[in-house]
């Protein structure tokens, strides 16, 4: 394939994907407990206005925005740790983020001053926090960014341990156990219009940071010794591009909680049909991501409506499939070569 065709291919699936944002999220807007009828009479109706403009536009359009996020965490890790096994949380951020939650919902939940505002705050920002403190442990206990394997290592130590801890206070305090569930399965209903412009911006920023860090993933491709001898000042980079990652992860785990398979499985869909450096790869996955991060969230509203099925389930479910699909596809063409 040349360059030519790889370009046309990539700005191909960049249209395709644009045209199913749009339509996801006008099917999001029309799909929830109360069926298209609120849709059908928005103009009409107070109460259908409210509901899909101040309900199911903003869970839509965050839903989309944090698979972006998502998505562009796992290139960034695919690409940082040459692992296409590699996802954002590998560093330890979801252990962080379930521990700062389970933390915020011991202190908050139970007490009775605590507004609904104050405690959805309070979570996020615990959420937000545990998770960006739990890439910093990992990075104090790798000691820097110089030895990949180490740093890999540390990060599944960090996420055994905070993940161990926040059972303990869920064990302790068992009033908790149901926030924590949902957080654990993750959800898209919490997400108003604020929590949009701030996934936006941080979107925004993350996806500008990632093209100009990018080169720094091309020469990665090429082994360690090669990226140095090429002058790659590695050690910064990493730094770099970890911040990133942990930021934009930091940011979607805190409004959603812990959504599985999607910073996993874009990458890879991507992949599988076109052929681009990591400037094009980081911004094809964020534009996968937040599809299919969209799509899963409106299934999950349609499927067991007027009940709703968490997310991050669905997500799981069809990412793991994919996943064993590519596993099983992946051997049978070696066994027939």
């Amino acid at each position: 394939m040349t360059s030519t065709d790889s370009h046309w291919s990539a700005n191909f699936m960049a249209a395709v994907l644009m045209c199913l944002t749009l339509l996801g999220i006008a099917l999001g807007s029309a799909v929830g407990s109360t069926g298209w009828e609120s849709w059908l009479h928005m103009w009409h109706d107070d109460v259908a206005w409210q509901i899909v403009w101040d309900i199911r536009l903003p869970r839509s359009i965050g839903a989309w925005v944090a698979g972006a996020l998502l998505g562009l965490s796992g290139a960034l890790a695919q690409g940082l740790f040459r692992n296409p096994l590699a996802d954002p949380y590998l560093l330890g951020s979801a252990s962080g983020a379930s521990l700062g939650v389970a933390v915020a919902l011991a202190l908050f939940g139970g007490n009775p001053f605590a507004t609904e505002m104050l405690v959805r705050l309070g979570l996020t920002g615990a959420a937000f926090v545990g998770a960006v403190s739990a890439v910093l442990l990992t990075l104090i206990l790798s000691r820097g960014v110089h030895h990949t394997l180490r740093l890999l290592l540390a990060g599944v130590i960090v996420g055994v341990v905070l993940g161990a801890l926040a059972s303990l206070v869920t064990l302790m305090r068992p009033d908790v156990l149901q926030g924590m569930q949902g957080f654990l399965l993750g959800s898209t209903s919490f997400i108003t219009w604020s929590s949009c412009v701030l996934m936006l911006c941080v979107l925004l920023l993350c996806t500008a940071l990632s093209f100009v860090l990018s080169r720094v993933l091309d020469a990665l491709t090429l082994g360690e010794a090669t990226a140095i001898s090429l002058g790659v000042p590695l050690p910064p980079a990493r730094v770099a591009l970890i911040c990133v990652l942990a930021l934009a992860t930091g940011t979607a785990v805190a409004q959603t909680g812990l959504i599985a398979f999607v910073g996993l499985a874009a990458p890879h869909l991507v992949r599988s049909r076109v052929r681009t450096k990591h400037n094009g790869l980081v911004l094809l996955s964020a534009l996968m991501g937040g599809v299919l991060l969209l799509m899963a969230d409106v299934l999950a509203r349609w499927l067991l409506a007027p009940q709703e099925m968490p997310v991050g389930v669905l997500t799981a479910v069809l990412g793991g499939g994919y996943l064993l699909w590519l596993m099983y596809r992946g051997q049978t063409s070696r066994g027939a070569t």
